[in-house]
């Protein structure tokens, strides 16, 4: 990673392979429709799980470099949480209560850590689960992968007074779901979650599979675009009427192609992570660069109207 002082106002995407990013395409048409005048996006691509150290070094380049004014960040919000806590002068409520930060902004000169997921997640879910889904079917949610986003998309729909029946959450590894745990124990809801090690996709098929019908399946892994693959195998078995969402919208999206090859034959609804993708980069814009974005009608349509050519 280079260092350069932003020569204008800039917003940053700390992630992977940002590079391949539709914002970056997208973030000029929507500045100049938001005329937020002569500003910039720039990209900063980090290992998966990086060094502590290189969080470090982004977080410490934005927070003295007066023109670039904050961040979005996915892939790594709860390892550059944990590698730069001290860094931050405020957290807002959802960025301490979760442990991740998918945005950074500044207020003066104090720079702030956000976590916009546990809004935007829900903006995207609300935008095409069907009215009264939860109670007149009865359905279950499964979760697969248990990192920020997984945490923000779980604390959302705890905190519904419609709900699933139960939610399932599934990851390879075990530190996560217990960081997880954690976070839900402050909710009334907790016992509502499974937490199920999974370090084979064979035994997330074997979850799937005895899914009640209409049961919502999430990918939440980042396996599909930060890395090649699926968490499924290609012998998983949709649940009836259900519900799939891939939370990635670009990459080889393997899991998304396993749910098409079921669509008809399962009566499945699927969707991908376009609406997400809007929500999370339109709240993240309007924090940095302090201005009002609505998250419907005519404004927010022709926001994605502008995306789409964009892109």
């Amino acid at each position: 990673m280079e260092f350069v002082k932003a020569e204008k106002p800039t917003i940053y995407f700390i992630g992977v392979t940002t590079g391949k990013s539709s914002i970056m395409k997208v973030f000029p048409a929507w500045a100049k429709y938001l005329k937020l005048g002569d500003v910039a996006i720039k990209g900063f691509d980090l290992k998966l799980h990086d060094e502590p150290a290189r969080y470090r070094e982004v977080v410490d380049f934005i927070k003295r470099d007066p023109l670039s004014l904050g961040a979005l960040v996915t892939t790594h919000k709860i390892d550059l949480l944990k590698a730069c806590r001290d860094q931050f002068d405020d957290l807002d409520e959802f960025a301490d209560m979760m442990g991740e930060v998918s945005s950074i902004s500044k207020r003066g000169t104090r720079l702030v850590g956000h976590a916009k997921d546990p809004i935007t997640s829900g903006l995207a879910l609300e935008a095409f689960l069907p009215a009264n889904h939860w109670k007149k079917t009865g359905a279950e949610a499964f979760v697969l992968g248990a990192g920020g986003s997984a945490i923000a998309i779980t604390w959302y729909m705890m905190t519904r007074k419609e709900r699933p029946s139960k939610i399932i959450v599934a990851n390879r590894s075990t530190p996560r779901l217990d960081e997880m745990r954690h976070v839900h124990q402050r909710l009334e809801a907790a016992s509502l979650v499974e937490y199920v090690h999974t370090p084979s996709p064979v035994m997330s098929d074997d979850i799937m599979e005895r899914l009640k019908p209409g049961s919502l399946v999430i990918n939440a892994t980042g396996l599909g675009k930060d890395a090649p693959g699926s968490p499924l195998t290609n012998g998983a078995l949709f649940p009836q009427d259900g519900i799939v969402w891939e939370f990635n919208y670009r990459g080889d999206l393997l899991f998304l192609q396993q749910a098409r090859a079921q669509q008809q034959t399962r009566h499945l609804q699927i969707e991908d992570g376009w609406v997400y993708f809007l929500h999370g980069w339109t709240r993240v814009v309007a924090e940095v660069f302090h201005v009002e974005i609505p998250t419907s009608g005519p404004v927010f349509e022709e926001i994605s109207r502008i995306a789409k050519e964009a892109k």
